[in-house]
């Protein structure tokens, strides 16, 4: 199987995926694919048409919309709908949209039109076992819940919120769960992927490991 140009990264929520994969596309001068971003836009038009995730006609009306992204912009028909997508309320619809598979089909090959070019780091759940699995570079980006709890709890306290570190670990938990057990696109390592436990590792530490992977990659 031919390699695509393509940094895989995956790994459970609250691990820093985002962040990781700007920088690593930063530091190589590539495109970073904010997949979470495209599934935002897809529950976005779906509200705005007054469609359920569920509703027979979501998938093919999604077909027919024009999701871009642009740096870290995200577009529909046209429209910059950035702020629109960030919303809390869109995040609980945007979880029901992911869940269906015929919705899923649809943004898999949008994201695959995107990426077949190369130069692209990809984040998400089942980005190297689904969406890119002849990715060049596929990484499993791991954290203990009580590393990813402790992250989480520093960024809000910093933020002038309150934050107790047994609730936000509780709901880590919760999610993990919930995200290595659901019928559609549950959290697995994929197959070839290394991982990755940044448990005590700084970003700069997680960037440079992955730079490193990549380049053995390349060169192997």
């Amino acid at each position: 199987m031919t390699k695509l140009a393509v940094i895989a990264l995956d790994g459970p929520s609250g691990v820093g995926k985002s962040t990781t994969a700007k920088r690593l596309a930063q530091a190589l001068g590539w495109s970073y694919l904010d997949t979470g971003g495209m599934y935002r836009t897809a529950a976005l038009a779906l509200k705005r048409a007054g469609l359920a995730p569920e509703d027979p006609a979501a998938a093919s009306f999604l077909a027919q919309r024009r999701i871009q992204q642009t740096g870290t912009a995200f577009f529909l028909d046209g429209e910059d709908v950035s702020g629109a997508i960030r919303t809390p309320e869109l995040s609980t619809l945007t979880s029901a949209v992911a869940t269906h598979p015929a919705i899923r089909d649809v943004l898999v090959a949008q994201q695959r039109s995107i990426g077949a070019e190369g130069g692209w780091v990809v984040d998400g759940r089942d980005i190297g076992s689904v969406v890119f699995p002849d990715a060049c570079c596929k990484v499993f980006l791991t954290a203990s819940a009580e590393a990813r709890a402790q992250r989480r709890c520093l960024e809000l306290q910093a933020a002038g919120r309150d934050a107790r570190f047994e609730d936000i670990l509780e709901d880590q938990r919760a999610r993990d769960l919930q995200d290595s057990t659901r019928a559609v696109a549950p959290l697995r390592k994929a197959e070839g992927a290394v991982e990755v436990d940044s448990s005590h590792l700084s970003l700069e530490e997680v960037v440079t490991r992955i730079l490193a992977l990549h380049r053995a990659h390349a060169t192997a």
